[in-house]
């Protein structure tokens, strides 16, 4: 009998060593991501925390509801709980150096997920989309909705930029205008409320109550008795409240056809809208392709080996260059929906009806 159990426990024992790692085995790694309101980052967070999980990691994911001393409590307890690398998508990128400090004197890796974390040397990779040309994407399909090509024009536009405090904010702007301005200093486009600049068109929290109450003060003091022919809307949840501007007004009716409308997301309401032939287009950026660039960046960090980069001169966080992957945004239209969305797998047809 005793040589069983000797033998069953060598047995046991043997198993045991051959078996995949637990989640334990490999780690905590926290997730900190800014908020529910946006199904955006329901599904970065999901796609993030799947991810992780599959490769054999443990995960604490976190949302903060875009308040910043929650976020920050979050991120604390996660160095705390022994996290060995941190993802977070920052509410505030500014806000976030303290914490970090103490995540790195406890040698715990932070990668800044989509939102750049500034002004703290303590984010040692970023993994986003190329932002800049998510701005090129959506000002492209304001000029080739409008024709300008071919148009004369005067065209009236009015412009919408992103939360002052997210630093992707200022790239999506700045891309939309490499291609807007020429058309602007040409007087074909003419900017009807004469705002122009993150000063004046920045939109707090992507809140898309406050972009729909612009948009409403907008349409009441200049545009009385002529049309808005374009909108520059930077996200689907602004693009959302600005449609419901302009319906109130009348826009989307027989005899006032809406303007053009930009997005980004691709958020199932936006891709609805699209399809309603309301808001013109979105740009899709697959939170699955990014996840998975993090968790090979995760695999990196915790192996102890450099993660993939392919980019090492964009992201200057105002203490450091931050190595970078950019992955490859996507304009969407009523054209290309099916295949981009669901031919993907991304979303059912079903989803989008």
């Amino acid at each position: 009998m005793r040589t069983f159990v000797k033998w069953a426990a060598a047995l046991a024992l043997g198993a045991a060593m051959v078996l995949p790692a637990s989640a334990q085995d490999k780690g905590l790694v926290g997730i900190a991501m800014p908020t529910k309101s946006s199904a955006r980052w329901i599904d970065d967070g999901n796609n993030m925390s799947k991810t992780l999980q599959e490769r054999g990691y443990e995960t604490d994911l976190q949302y903060a509801e875009d308040d910043i001393p929650n976020q920050l409590s979050q991120v604390e307890n996660m160095v705390v709980k022994g996290s060995k690398v941190l993802v977070i998508a920052s509410i505030d990128g500014t806000t976030l150096s303290d914490v970090l400090q103490q995540a790195a004197d406890m040698d715990v890796k932070t990668i800044a997920y989509d939102r750049l974390i500034r002004d703290t040397p303590n984010v040692d990779y970023y993994a986003t989309f190329d932002n800049f040309q998510v701005g090129v994407l959506q000002a492209t399909s304001i000029v080739d909705s409008l024709d300008l090509a071919n148009q004369a024009g005067p065209f009236n536009i009015e412009l919408f930029g992103g939360s002052p405090d997210d630093n992707n904010a200022y790239f999506f702007y700045d891309g939309a205008m490499s291609v807007l301005q020429p058309y602007i200093d040409s007087g074909k486009l003419v900017v009807g409320s004469g705002q122009t600049g993150m000063a004046q068109v920045s939109t707090l929290r992507w809140d898309p109550a406050v972009a729909q109450a612009r948009m409403d003060n907008i349409l009441s003091a200049f545009y009385p008795d002529k049309r808005v022919d374009a909108v520059l809307s930077p996200y689907d949840g602004l693009s959302i409240g600005i449609l419901s501007s302009l319906k109130g007004v009348g826009y989307g009716s027989a005899d006032m056809k809406m303007p053009v409308v930009t997005g980004q997301d691709a958020e199932v309401q936006s891709i609805k809208s699209i399809l309603a032939g309301e808001q013109t287009s979105t740009i899709f950026k697959d939170t699955r392709e990014l996840a998975r660039v993090t968790a090979d960046m995760v695999d990196a960090v915790i192996n102890g080996t450099e993660p993939q980069v392919n980019d090492t001169e964009t992201y200057n966080n105002g203490v450091k260059v931050v190595p970078s992957y950019l992955l490859k945004p996507v304009v969407v239209t009523k054209d290309n929906w099916k295949e981009i969305l669901v031919d993907s797998g991304y979303y059912t047809e079903a989803q989008l009806q």
